[in-house]
Order: C-alpha cells, then structure tokens, then sequence
C-alpha cells in the first residue's frame, strides 16, 4: 500500500508540473493603449465538451514557456499564437500541446496569450494583438540567455486567426507598435500558419474581420491586414498547413500567401491536405500522416534546427 501511495504521489506530481509551465508578463508597466479595466472584464478560462480550453476576455496579456531539457536544447524558439476568431484563445490543443511537442524535438516554445480585440480595454483594438505579438518577440530577444535562447532563431507560430496575427507580425514587423529603446529587430526569423486566417478580401474569416475591424473596416485597414498584399523580398522563411475541405476559412487563405511569398523570392513551404476541416491542431484525424513532422523536416532543411 505504501509502494503504491508513493507511486500515485509521483505520478501526480509530473501531472501537475505539466501544467506548471512559467507565466511571463509581457509588459513590465503600463500596457500601451491601455484603457482602465472595467470591474466586470474579468479574464474567463472554460474548457469545453471536446475537451478544448478556451481563453477569453484577456487584459493580462504574457506568455506560458515551455523549455525543453537542455539536453536536447536546439537554442531554437518559436511564439505560438492560439486561434479563436479575435474572440477566444483555443489555447491547450493550440498552445500547449504544441508547445509540448516543440520540446520534444529541442525547441523552446512560448505560448502567448495575447489580448483580443476590444474597445472596453484598448483605445485601439485593431492593433492591440499585434503590439502584444511584437512585444512577446521583443521580450525574447532582449532576454534570450534568461531561457537559452539563439536570438537569431525566434520564430513565430499561430493557428486560424492566431495564424493571422503570426502572418500580421510576419508582414508588419516594421510598423512598431511598442516601447523599442534598444532598436531590437521584431522580424521574426521563420513564420509557422497553420490553417491561417491571411486575407481580409474575398476569403476572410467573417467573425475574425468583424472583431478586428468591425463590420463596416475601412479598405484600407482591410489591406493593412491583408497579409498576402504586405510580402516583400524580407519576409521571413514561410511553412503553412491547410485543409481543402476547410469550410471555416477557405485554404486560398494559404495559398495566396504563398503565391506572394514565392513571387518575392522568399523561401516558402505549403503543405494541403485533402480532407481536415478547420481546428484539427496538431493532428488531423483524417490521414496517417503528421504535419509536425514534415514541420520538423523543414525546420532542418532551414538550419533552424
């Protein structure tokens, strides 16, 4: 009884050091663009039927890091971005279960938890997620001994309309949104979409162009976050992964994005699998196959890893 009582006591103490990863503040201070915070804005944290936990209401933004053991530290990281239309963060089978597996290979993996898009808390909520996103990079960066990391291999990652703030970060490194004294550069050094949300033209995501922009954006906003119009010959190193079957957002979302990458002469990977749907993180049900892993080949064949 007692062999089986300290069996149980171990097995529930990895358990919970799973789920103990270190919270990182973004900013040290004041938020830039920051409202006061309304009495009953309070950040919500439910998980659902299908097990997803989904984040909402987030004033606090930071990020959850996962290092691997330095035994198989690569020095590589990478920002992964939760999706959930600018509405939620889908943020355990699109943040931490990623990050796991990240981990795995000897990759540091921070998962951000990123404010959405609201006029309660920001005096300008179109661009609140992307100066979280440039101040999670800038963080990595200027700290990058704190979790052995190269700073020269940060990258960035997200999923849906995640996928749209990465590929937002990607595109519009330059347009700086926060406090940057030391100049450090907010270019991400590779871009990881999977099934993005990348255009706010004819195959946008309704429900992630009305909680950013609105209904009634400009069109000139809706450029602005049309990433596939913003790719130059300096943006960073692109692997995608969609579904043609995607009926949430439409996979000419990646497509486009890569017919510019390719055009700019920008080293680009896009892998499109037949049937999958939309919101399948890390594994899609419907083949054998694992996109991580050609994820991984990549990061190689790219000297990330």
């Amino acid at each position: 009884m007692r062999g089986l009582m300290v069996l149980l006591m171990v097995i529930m103490a990895g358990a919970g050091n799973m789920k103990a990863q270190e919270f990182v503040p973004l900013y040290p201070g004041t938020i830039p663009g920051a409202k006061t915070v309304p009495g009953n804005y309070r950040e919500l944290t439910e998980e659902g039927t299908d097990g997803i936990t989904r984040v909402s209401k987030v004033s606090q933004p930071g990020f959850y890091a996962f290092l691997p053991s330095k035994d198989k530290a690569t020095g590589a990281a990478v920002i992964i971005c939760p999706g959930g239309g600018y509405g939620i963060l889908a943020i355990s089978h699109e943040g931490y279960d990623v990050a796991r597996q990240f981990n795995a290979i000897g990759v540091a993996a921070f998962v951000l938890k990123y404010r959405l898009p609201s006029d309660e808390i920001m005096t300008d909520k179109f661009f609140g997620p992307l100066a979280d996103a440039q101040q999670a990079i800038y963080q990595l960066r200027k700290n990058a001994s704190r979790w052995a990391v190269n700073p020269a291999k940060i990258g960035i990652m997200g999923f849906s309309a995640g996928g749209h703030l990465a590929a937002t970060l990607t595109v519009h490194y330059e347009d700086v949104k926060i406090e940057n004294q030391e100049r450090l550069s907010l270019r991400p050094d590779f871009s990881i979409l999977i099934y993005p949300v990348v255009s706010f033209g004819a195959s946008a995501h309704t429900g992630s162009v009305a909680n950013l922009i609105g209904k009634n954006g400009t069109a000139e906003q809706k450029d602005y976050f049309s990433c596939e119009k913003q790719v130059n010959a300096q943006t960073p190193p692109t692997f995608m992964v969609h579904a043609n079957d995607d009926k949430v957002v439409p996979p000419d979302n990646s497509i486009l994005f890569d017919q510019a990458l390719v055009k700019a002469g920008v080293p680009a990977e896009l892998h499109l699998y037949q049937k999958g749907g939309h919101g399948f993180g890390l594994h899609n049900k419907t083949t054998t196959d694992e996109w991580f892993g050609r994820l991984q080949h990549w990061m190689s064949a790219s000297k990330i890893l």
